[in-house]
């Protein structure tokens, strides 16, 4: 579902460096709000998941589907108000989170973050678990960097659950934690 248009380049900033929106929808129709973001020239981004299930003459079956049915997140290539009237003339209700309930102001994830968040939300990694945002806000842990491994570059909070160490990456809406070894991080020195 992740489609990657042509979008208008906001001269302001190179486009690899543009942040994010998260845009929460009020909608099941998720598939149909992307492609009117499609339509209006919209990056989007929605993480996807395999899913076994059985079919009605009982084969199992996989398929990728959504992991979360009422977020997507949009490349910022448009101004905050252009964007706004894409939103408010979409015939599917939704709205883009916020800084805060009383901001007007959106709330940007930044290239970097996004990056990291789409490799960490790869359908083909096994050991990968999806939070709410209350939950991935609850997670007690510390801000790292992995230096070794295949997660070499991705930066995160590095939580235990269960006995295993996960590399926890929050963003408005959601979480995704991977696991990782502890010993491939490194805590992050405030400066």
């Amino acid at each position: 579902m992740t489609d990657i248009l042509p979008s208008t380049t906001n001269a302001s900033q190179p486009e690899e460096q543009q942040p994010w929106y998260a845009i929460r929808l009020f909608s099941i129709r998720q598939k149909a709000v992307c492609d009117y973001l499609a339509e209006h020239g919209l990056e989007y981004f929605v993480p996807m998941q395999y899913v076994d299930f059985e079919t009605r003459d009982g084969k199992r079956k996989r398929e990728l589907r959504p992991v979360v049915r009422n977020l997507v997140f949009v490349k910022k290539s448009l101004s905050q108000r252009q964007m706004t009237g894409v939103v408010q003339e979409c015939p599917y209700k939704m709205a883009v989170i916020r800084k805060s309930r009383t901001s007007t102001a959106y709330y940007e994830i930044s290239s970097k973050e996004m990056h990291e968040f789409q490799v960490m939300c790869n359908p083909e990694i096994e050991l990968r678990k999806y939070l709410t945002e209350e939950e991935a806000q609850l997670k007690v842990g510390t801000p790292v960097d992995v230096v070794f491994g295949p997660l070499k570059g991705l930066s995160g909070k590095l939580v235990r659950q269960s006995k295993k160490y996960y590399l926890l990456k929050e963003i408005p809406g959601m979480g995704v934690m991977i696991k990782v070894s502890r010993w491939c991080c490194k805590p992050v020195v405030e400066k």
